[in-house]
């Protein structure tokens, strides 16, 4: 428990941060609408769920402020790469934008929920005050606005008329009624198992946003809510005349109140935001119209599309990842793809598995024959759009003394460039790295899938051990699934200086690995240091080395310390 307070110590601040303002904002307005004279009248008939209603609108807003910070990518590279104070320990923060970006969508969903069932409580009273059987000052008030100089308090006029057909007719209702149904819509498809059988549901559902906060941004300018307006306040004191409301109309001590809407503020709050996303979506067209260069194509086992593509004045980092378009099978939806090229190579490329349906379709669309090369020549290829690169958690691999690398089947790409940027960097000796040892972890169902990544790694361990460096890179591969025939031929061919399925010296585990024995032998071999854990793959992988890397660091900061970080697009 120490251990995990000491790694997610600055989340739980920025958690608390971020609940301690909901509550306050949440608390304050409740207070505030429950105490402003200005309201009392509205409070007369509505009650608390005025409060209710009103107080869940601002949490709202606030959160809808956040909602589109955390996928403003351009803005969090920008952090990301030109801050030294937006690495190590607030970077990691940056890499958990998506689930921050979930967490206020929660926030978001809990204050809809509640401003509308207060709403509904508040239509519902309104209805009731203009009934033949109302009494007293809610029958009073709700009589306001039939005469020549009044204004009214309650907006549903008459008792005959329906509560929901009111609604329909007010620009609050049907702006209301289509957040809700938006925010229906968005949450709903963006559970883990629609986004796994249908990306693109996902992507095209999620863009109802744009009309959430159309909705939104004009959702007060019905003015429902209403209360009495200033200089009604001074001429009428309603502490005193709601005592007295037989009398307003004959009496100068209190003359009739006057009411009017609240003024909207829920375009102040996202302005920002909006504009931000703009922006971004701005820079995104510009990169659109900007020209990419397929150079080579080639497929590989187990449905990989390896490309390679130019373009001017593309720069990046190790670990980052772009945003793919082909605007031959989608127009409109981009998809995000690792870099599996190091900076110092004249190209940069992506392997792409066909998974889904848009890769599968990218997948025919550029895909190569049975021996591997593509079917047609790369001028004669439909276009691609690139937009990014974004930094992501692993380009900070180099900050450590120590890095784990532990990659899940297609899950290996950014680790491609890494390996290749270490590659490279190797071979210019006036280079001097920070980084001192790799541990590389490498778990896969299909031995095919091997192949691609097979060579890259054999010229790594060759370029170590010929400058002395062998000890620089531990790699461990591990194969999960295999068939008889290829037990028998593992069998046959183990006593081989290589091994069979890779072709390196290092032979590949059967299996998967015991990361209590993986932990505890690094967390020995290296003692006081900070070891940077790195993952891309799976969920449950992902909590075991969660997991891993609380149990194994130490409670004194003086002590090893492992810091874990995932890839997330």
């Amino acid at each position: 428990m120490g251990c995990w307070l000491l790694s997610e110590s600055l989340s739980l601040i920025l958690i608390l941060l971020w609940l301690g303002v909901n509550v306050y904002l949440f608390i304050d307005t409740f207070c505030w609408y429950g105490e402003e004279e200005a309201f009392l009248y509205t409070r007369v008939i509505l009650g608390s769920t005025l409060a209710w209603a009103r107080a869940s609108a601002v949490c709202l807003n606030f959160n809808c402020m956040l909602i589109l910070l955390p996928i403003s990518r351009n803005f969090i590279s920008f952090l990301r790469g030109t801050h030294t104070c937006c690495r190590g320990l607030w970077g990691r923060q940056l890499d958990k934008h998506l689930k921050f970006h979930k967490l206020v969508a929660y926030g978001i969903a809990v204050n809809a929920t509640i401003h509308t069932v207060a709403h509904a409580f508040n239509l519902e009273r309104y209805h009731l005050s203009q009934s033949p059987r109302a009494e007293g000052l809610p029958a009073a008030l709700s009589k306001l606005g039939s005469t020549p100089n009044e204004s009214f308090l309650n907006p549903i006029r008459t008792f005959n008329a329906s509560p929901s057909t009111e609604l329909l007719t007010t620009i609050a209702g049907l702006t209301g009624l289509v957040l809700s149904l938006a925010l229906i819509l968005i949450i709903t498809s963006s559970t883990e198992f629609i986004r796994q059988v249908s990306y693109e549901l996902f992507w095209y559902t999620h863009h109802a946003f744009i009309i959430f906060f159309i909705s939104l941004a004009i959702h007060g300018a019905g003015r429902i809510v209403r209360g009495q307006t200033p200089e009604s306040l001074l001429q009428h004191n309603a502490t005193f005349c709601r005592d007295h409301y037989a009398e307003w109309q004959v009496t100068a001590r209190c003359p009739v109140p006057q009411f009017s809407g609240k003024e909207p503020s829920a375009w102040k709050w996202v302005l920002g935001p909006v504009v931000l996303y703009v922006c971004e979506r701005i820079i995104r067209y510009w990169r659109f119209q900007q020209e990419v260069v397929i150079t080579k194509v080639v497929s590989h086992p187990s449905g990989v599309l390896e490309l390679h593509m130019k373009k001017q004045n593309f720069k990046m980092a190790p670990g980052q990842y772009i945003f793919l378009q082909c605007p031959s099978i989608s127009a409109l939806e981009w998809h995000p793809f690792t870099l599996t090229s190091a900076p110092e190579e004249d190209f940069f490329s992506v392997h792409v598995r066909a998974a889904g349906d848009w890769t599968k379709a990218l997948f025919e669309v550029y895909g190569a024959d049975a021996d591997g090369q593509a079917r047609k020549e790369p001028w004669g290829l439909p276009r691609l759009a690139v937009d990014g690169p974004f930094g992501a958690a692993l380009t900070d691999v180099f900050h450590y003394q120590v890095s784990v690398c532990v990659a899940a089947g297609i899950g290996v790409t950014p680790f491609a460039a890494l390996l290749k940027s270490i590659w490279y960097r190797c071979c210019e000796p006036q280079t001097k790295l920070k980084l001192s040892k790799v541990y590389f972890y490498w778990i896969c169902r299909d031995a095919r899938a091997f192949e691609w990544f097979a060579d890259l790694l054999l010229s790594l361990e060759t370029q170590m051990s010929e400058r002395g460096r062998a000890h620089f890179l531990s790699y461990h591969i591990f194969l999960t699934g295999w068939d008889e025939n290829q037990a028998i031929h593992i069998a046959l061919h183990w006593d081989e200086k290589t091994d069979v399925i890779t072709g390196l010296k290092q032979k590949t585990f059967y299996g998967r690995p015991n990361w209590n024995n993986e932990f505890r032998q690094i967390a020995y071999n290296h003692p006081s240091s900070s070891i940077g854990v790195f993952f891309c793959g799976p969920k449950a992988l992902s909590k075991t080395l969660q997991r891993m890397c609380r149990l194994y660091s130490s409670v004194d900061p003086r002590g090893v310390q492992f810091y874990y970080n995932q890839e997330s697009f």
